[in-house]
């Protein structure tokens, strides 16, 4: 597999591995994926552009899968693309490859197309003259967390109460689901000649989408009704894909150069024309608004079932403090503190926090908040909790809710007062060399402008008070009986 590091390979990562898949990834710092991959896959250094590391990489591969491109690449990415694929192709050949799975774009061959969709196009091509018999889906938006056509609506729409819409918020897309192209990914391992379906000498072209055709317009109209936001668009004719780029700069995370370069292929209708695919696979493709409800309840789960330590600590192990960063739609302000005391020592103050102990630092700043949420018609702290030592899922703790909890390892809130949004506050403690890291993270999902106005403007006091927490929470568990004396230091 190429691409493994990416958004739709890590996930078709998980979906073979789960299938009991023997897979081999390729990748150029084998240390992005060491940590991500199951204990049967094989991470292996090469890259695309040097034959010498694709020749060993594809020895005793059955099936290939080609997951890469180059757009944000700052030179030429159509040479890239080019040069790439007949690297590939040609070592695939070589080494007895049966087929090589490619994921390309949708777009009609015989109209004007974009440089991104003419090389997705091209590339699909140059594989094929390889030899090995290669099944090419293309796909237009896919509907998912963390895909770029994805997040850019996610993000015009959560930070725009007002857009104005150039001509391609009306062109006609098929969007797939991230779901539903996976399982077409995994089918094609063994999809054969049937159906109707062409193969000739180089393999079959399928192109994949979902149930409904939309425009990004409808798309963002149906994120805004599931998010519950209202947003004005108004239709200007005049904006080209170059202008669309910078405003989309302005407005989104996307990287600039990969933003235009989107922009200038969603100009083009990326329909499914050729139904062979349909006929082919035994897959029935969601509509939009189950994609995109799956998609936001699927981060809803992922953000429930998150170990922070994991997700967070990769780049520095285990003693690493994160600060505040943005995941997905996501604010998360993550910290950690080492202590000499044991786990059980180091999470005893963590389940005693709030009610009448109070949060172990600026506890007046937390009453005030707590008397501005009264005003609003929330619940404030006057809910306090059930048992001064013990907790349980479901339990009320001030304004927080036990959403989740493990003892002696971890208890996860989930926020109950008046917000332009949802929060969540979680504590894990795990052993650590002398002693024991406590990792504390909060996580906001804003709603529209007033979410992100009340982030950023609370943010210098968030890290005040959550930087005091964690030191409070460290020096009550140094106290605590079976502490030994122990002491604490910021990791």
């Amino acid at each position: 597999m190429t691409g493994a590091t990416g958004y739709v390979g890590g996930r078709l990562l998980r979906e073979l591995e789960a299938r009991g898949h023997r897979v081999r990834c390729l990748a150029r710092d084998p240390r992005l994926l060491e940590r991500r991959v199951g204990p049967a896959t094989q991470v292996v250094t090469g890259d695309l552009l040097d034959p010498q590391t694709l020749a060993p990489a594809c020895r005793e591969i059955d099936v290939a899968y080609y997951l890469v491109h180059s757009m944000g690449a700052s030179g030429s990415f159509e040479q890239a693309d080019r040069d790439a694929a007949h690297r590939f192709g040609a070592a695939a050949r070589a080494a007895g490859v049966r087929r090589i799975i490619y994921l390309g774009g949708l777009g009609d061959d015989e109209q004007p197309l974009s440089a991104h969709l003419r090389s997705r196009h091209e590339v699909g091509e140059i594989l094929r003259a390889s030899g090995v018999q290669v099944v090419e889906l293309r796909a237009s938006i896919v509907i998912g967390s963390g895909s770029l056509s994805f997040e850019m609506i996610r993000a015009l729409v959560e930070h725009l109460p007002v857009m104005i819409t150039p001509r391609w918020v009306g062109v006609p897309a098929q969007p797939i689901a991230i779901a539903d192209l996976l399982a077409y990914l995994v089918a094609a391992l063994d999809v054969e000649a049937t159906g109707g379906a062409i193969f000739d000498a180089g393999g079959a072209i399928f192109e994949i989408g979902g149930r409904d055709v939309v425009s990004y317009g409808e798309l963002m109209r149906e994120y805004a009704r599931q998010r519950g936001l209202r947003r004005l668009m108004l239709p200007v004719p005049v904006l080209t894909p170059w202008l669309s780029s910078l405003w989309l700069g302005l407005v989104t995370p996307l990287y600039a150069r990969v933003g235009r370069r989107l922009v200038d292929s969603i100009r083009h209708p990326t329909v499914v024309r050729d139904a062979s695919a349909r006929r082919v696979f035994a897959i029935e493709p969601m509509g939009v608004a189950e994609a995109i409800a799956s998609a936001l309840r699927n981060e809803d789960q992922e953000v429930a079932l998150t170990r922070w330590s994991d997700a967070l600590g990769v780049a520095g192990g285990p003693q690493r403090s994160t600060g505040s960063m943005r995941l997905g739609r996501r604010f998360v302000d993550s910290r950690t503190l080492n202590v000499g005391v044991p786990p059980a020592a180091a999470f005893a103050p963590i389940r005693r926090i709030g009610g009448a102990r109070g949060w172990y630092a600026f506890n007046l700043l937390w009453r005030l908040r707590s008397a501005l949420d009264v005003l609003a018609g929330g619940v404030g702290l006057r809910r306090g909790r059930p048992h001064p030592d013990e907790l349980r899922v479901g339990d009320t703790l001030d304004w927080w809710r036990v959403e989740a909890y493990e003892p002696d390892h971890r208890l996860r809130l989930v926020a109950e007062m008046k917000l332009p949004g949802r929060a969540w506050l979680e504590f894990e403690v795990t052993p650590a060399p002398g002693g024991t890291q406590i990792r504390q993270t909060a996580i906001f999902d804003p709603s529209g402008v007033a979410g992100l106005l009340y982030w950023y403007g609370i943010q210098p006091l968030h890290a005040l008070v959550f930087r005091g927490m964690l030191a409070g929470i460290a020096e009550a568990a140094a106290r605590e009986p079976a502490a030994g004396g122990g002491g604490g230091g910021l990791a």
